[in-house]
């Protein structure tokens, strides 16, 4: 599989070959940087840990040169923070039993790029060796440029694929925007409670990050536990961590869609049910303007 960037890796933690351990994906999560597929995607590793029948596969876009660093990591130079970086994620494969973990190191320029394919094309070979049910990506309304960059880039390459070989499940994860503003309804509800543990484990070995002074692994647990108490402000809880997504699998099945009417759609509904219940109370119709009363 020959991939745009020679310094590109595929590593396969079981050492079976290649293009057996890409062949078993049925879990696919392809996120920005390193430690991005731990914190948006632990649905999809925890599903498949410690199972024969399914398997976590993990791709990371960006090359890690701009994480930040302070502490320890302070002095080191983009290429110091690379290597680094690729060796916590492949870290992170081995603790969580990952199927394949594949870094394509491309600049992160690259990625936010709307006119450079490198990225696309990459995953587009990529899945043609795959046959994943579920993929986790970033979603589009992620505040992130190089997320955004990623999750447009996955859900072109998803496109091309024939019908038949599209993923039945295509969902856009948090990272730096919660998804608790979508409607309830159209939430998709990843239930990770009971295993804080591995969560942990796979989050604790971005040390880079944890020690050069941003806590990812504590803030994702955060916001899993706050997604799963306040979901529902009239049950008891359910779930004791949950991961929202949004599902993006309609994006990949109509090509014709567009992607910023799609995802602003959301918004819109969200601001509806807004208007909705504040107008009620107010006493005005859900539909006037600010300062119009009925």
């Amino acid at each position: 599989m020959k991939l745009h960037h020679e310094t590109a890796a595929v590593f396969v933690p079981d050492r079976i070959p290649v293009g057996d351990a890409l062949g078993r994906i049925t879990h696919l999560g392809i996120g920005a940087h390193q430690d991005d597929l731990e914190l948006m995607a632990f649905h999809g590793i925890l599903a498949c840990y410690g199972r024969g029948d399914l398997w976590f596969g993990g791709i990371t876009c960006a090359d890690g040169s701009g994480s930040s660093r302070a502490g320890f990591y302070a002095g080191f130079t983009d290429a110091e923070m690379r290597a680094v970086r690729r060796r916590e994620q492949n870290a992170a494969a081995v603790v969580g039993h990952y199927g394949v973990m594949i870094q394509l190191d491309h600049p992160s320029r690259v990625i936010k790029s709307a006119s450079d394919p490198s990225l696309k094309d990459d995953l587009g070979r990529i899945f043609g060796r795959m046959r994943p049910q579920v993929v986790y990506t970033h979603n589009p309304a992620d505040k992130h440029e190089t997320h955004i960059g990623v999750a447009v880039a996955a859900i072109e390459a998803l496109r091309q694929l024939p019908r038949d070989r599209r993923p039945p499940k295509v969902w856009g994860c948090e990272v730096w925007r919660s998804l608790d503003w979508l409607p309830d309804g159209e939430k998709v509800l990843m239930d990770v409670s009971g295993r804080d543990n591995l969560a942990a484990a796979i989050s604790g070995v971005f040390d880079s990050q944890i020690a050069g002074g941003k806590r990812y692994d504590a803030a994702a647990i955060g916001r899993r536990c706050a997604n799963a108490t306040f979901f529902e402000s009239h049950a008891t809880d359910k779930a004791t961590q949950l991961i929202f997504g949004m599902d993006l699998s309609p994006l990949v099945e109509d090509p014709s869609r567009d992607i910023v009417e799609y995802v602003t759609g959301f918004v819109r509904r969200t601001e509806r049910e807004i208007r909705e219940k504040l107008s009620a109370r107010l006493g005005r119709t859900a539909g006037a303007s600010i300062g119009e009363r009925t």
